[in-house]
């Protein structure tokens, strides 16, 4: 049994940290996106007030 669990944690904990990695990706990813909606929100006010 424990054979059974140690060659299971090693495939385990690289798809754990291959999922985190992922991540990582995504939520630079939304913070990009979020922050080019606050730039053109920013730019439409700016307009708006001139």
């Amino acid at each position: 049994m424990k054979a059974l669990a140690r060659r299971l944690m090693m495939p385990m904990g690289l798809l754990l940290l291959a999922m985190m990695l992922g991540a990582c990706q995504t939520t630079e990813g939304f913070g990009e996106d979020v922050e080019a909606a606050g730039g053109a929100i920013s730019d439409t006010a700016d307009d708006a007030s001139d």
